[in-house]
């Protein structure tokens, strides 16, 4: 039996190992922000991401619902990052929250912001 490939099929498996990497590397990415959010992040906004962490019942401000496709549908990929870099008062919302600057370098920042759209299950704006 014989057996060709022709340029179509060469790019076609390039094509298909970047693919299988860049999965790769996204679920990476997706794992360490997990890892990010429960450790900074599930003492406010909660273990199911609503806003109803253990800290909450304590707060003046409910911390943001995260699984709340409305309205963090409505924020741009940019306030997420400096609510999440800055604290609450970089975007004029609760003093409560904390500024991640020094804790979390802007990569891990950015992981973050990513993983806030799969649990919103909202695209990036």
């Amino acid at each position: 039996m014989k057996f060709s490939l022709n340029m179509n099929h060469v790019y076609a498996l390039i094509a298909l190992g970047i693919a299988v990497c860049t999965t790769d590397a996204a679920k990476a990415d997706e794992a360490h922000a997990v890892k990010l959010y429960n450790t900074y992040c599930v003492q406010c906004h909660g273990v199911n991401r609503d806003g109803n962490g253990i800290n909450s019942a304590n707060m003046a401000v409910k911390p943001r619902d995260h699984t709340d496709t409305k309205a963090m549908g409505d924020t741009p990929d940019e306030t997420l990052f400096k609510a999440i870099k800055g604290g609450g008062l970089a975007v004029s919302k609760s003093v409560l929250m904390p500024k991640w600057e020094g804790v979390l370098n802007d990569d891990e920042i950015k992981e973050l912001v990513a993983y806030l759209r799969v649990v919103s299950k909202t695209t990036a704006k």
